[in-house]
């Protein structure tokens, strides 16, 4: 028995005496702490404008992949950030959504509304955005908003906008995955498919009505 009581008395002396030497280091005492396994803090990873050959320009530094989202750019106050209607869909200095696109709104912009639309949002909205998608369909989500409900047809273009960005209800934000001027694209296409599923024989021009079936 005193062999077990004088291996713990030897076992708590040399606990205590290594945690004297050892056990304060880098905290009460300038130097470093001893690791049996490094420090994450410490690991090795490349230090910004150095060179470095792992890159084939020799810089450790690179570009940003094309097609990913900024997410600040410059002072929030200034008009390159948040500050402007086309990166928030409100108008500047107020709650008010903007009424129309602060965008130019061209064949191109459309076609690129189309792409981004059926990429992100067909899924969910369907090929004519009534929301009968794939994941209506195979019972993935119960309940999908219809793109030509008039309360959804009646919204502004800036809470559109920010719909698509920051999502609502059940529908999750997009503003991660999908840059500003796409998603404005796509406010434009849903327009278009709303105006051709609710637009008016009287807004149709009358040179184009007799093509109307």
């Amino acid at each position: 028995m005193r062999y077990f009581f004088a291996f713990l008395l030897g076992f708590a002396l040399l606990s205590v005496t290594v945690f004297g030497i050892a056990g304060r280091r880098g905290t009460d005492f300038r130097k470093p702490p001893l690791e049996i396994f490094d420090d994450m803090v410490r690991q090795a990873k490349l230090r910004p404008q150095v060179p470095n050959s792992f890159f084939n320009d020799g810089r450790s530094s690179q570009p940003h992949v094309a097609g990913t989202v900024a997410q600040r750019i410059g002072d929030q106050n200034n008009d390159t950030w948040q500050g402007t209607p086309k990166n928030t869909g409100l108008v500047t200095g107020t709650t008010n959504w903007v009424a129309t696109i602060p965008v130019p709104v061209t064949t191109a912009t459309m076609a690129r509304g189309r792409e981004r639309y059926n990429i992100s949002c067909l899924p969910c909205h369907g090929a004519a955005g009534d929301g009968n998608g794939i994941t209506k369909k195979i019972g993935a989500m119960a309940v999908v908003a219809n793109l030509h409900d008039q309360r959804i047809a009646k919204l502004p273009d800036g809470e559109l906008f920010h719909v698509i960005s920051q999502g609502r209800n059940l529908m999750q934000g997009y503003a991660a995955n999908i840059e500003i001027n796409d998603r404005w694209a796509i406010v434009a296409y849903v327009r278009a498919l709303q105006r051709a599923r609710l637009a008016t024989l009287e807004e149709v021009p009358p040179t184009d009505r007799a093509l109307l079936k």
